[in-house]
């Protein structure tokens, strides 16, 4: 898209950003998003530095357009996975559960965009100040941990409070949301409980059923009362968080009971017992797309909600 920024500054063909999701985003479902023109980011989260490695090689196989990788800053290897994303020439990292602050220098000397997750304008503001090139505003909708203050809220707010452009993730699943998300000050959106039932995303079939079965009130917040709320697809593991949660438990009790159970449900697909995290619009999403039909669906969305918007006013003069 012309006179985008996002696009400018990722070498990118659309202003999709594929979001990471832990042990769901590896290098196929990267390299795919990214070969139809999105940015497709791998999920570094606990990975071992050679893992990763192994996913980055995998991404480069099928696209030779730029990828990125999202790294968790409260991991112990972190430095080693900064230095795997460099010796393998990674064009886009994004950053979460931490500061990004002591390797901004050495990911910028080595040509890396740096782009935060941040769920609060005073966060935004603080990473464009340590020199982050793009911010990815998050709203409470979407899957997985998640803050406090809605999309619609927090968007308009973190674009009016920086300079540097503004992804708007949490909620987006179709053309209009897109449409809205631009509204809202957002220069390109990041997507990503829609791309879990892409035919190139290797999750379990039962997590991806999961998905598609979803309703509108399908999804719950669970972890509120540890200061690390996760949003997840209402099954036999989340009311027992949730029951735990009013009972008073103390929050080890409540972070052990969750240990280990995203990986039970992407890759054993315990769909009752496991964390299936998914955002709320996991109730718009129920459809089977490769990726390229799902970044179709989303530009072809926004083109077709901008005429109905337009002619909706239009009607009003």
């Amino acid at each position: 898209m012309k006179n985008n920024r996002i696009c400018e500054l990722l070498g990118i063909k659309y202003p999709i950003i594929q979001g990471a999701m832990a042990w769901i985003s590896e290098g196929n479902l990267a390299g795919h998003v990214s070969k139809a023109g999105g940015l497709g980011i791998i999920a570094g989260g606990g990975m071992p530095p050679e893992i990763l490695r192994k996913e980055i090689k995998k991404a480069k196989e099928i696209t030779a357009n730029p990828f990125g990788v999202n790294l968790m800053l409260m991991m112990e290897n972190v430095e080693e996975q900064i230095d795997v994303c460099i010796e393998e020439g990674v064009k886009v990292v994004t950053t979460g559960a931490g500061n990004p602050g002591a390797y901004m220098a050495k990911l910028k000397a080595a040509g890396i965009k740096v782009i935060p997750v941040v769920a609060s304008v005073a966060l935004a503001k603080r990473m464009e100040r340590i020199g982050a090139d793009a911010i990815v505003a998050e709203g409470m909708e979407a899957g997985g941990h998640i803050g406090e203050i809605t999309t619609m809220s927090l968007a308009p707010q973190i674009a009016s409070a920086v300079s540097i452009p503004v992804i708007v993730a949490g909620g987006v699943a179709s053309g209009e949301q897109f449409l809205a998300a631009l509204a809202l000050g957002g220069e390109a959106i990041q997507a990503g409980t829609i791309f879990i039932v892409a035919e190139e995303c290797v999750v379990h079939e039962n997590y991806k059923q999961s998905i598609l079965k979803a309703k509108d009130r399908s999804t719950v917040a669970t972890g509120n009362y540890t200061g690390h709320p996760v949003r997840v697809i209402h099954n036999k593991l989340a009311k027992n968080i949730l029951d735990m949660e009013k009972q008073g438990a103390s929050k080890e009790t409540i972070e052990e009971q969750g240990r280990g159970k995203l990986r039970l449900a992407v890759v054993d697909g315990d769909v009752e017992l496991g964390s299936v995290m998914a955002g709320q619009v996991a109730g718009m999403v129920n459809e089977r797309k490769t990726c390229e039909e799902i970044i179709n669906y989303l530009v072809n969305g926004l083109n077709e909600a901008k005429e109905k918007l337009n002619n909706r006013i239009n009607s009003w003069n």
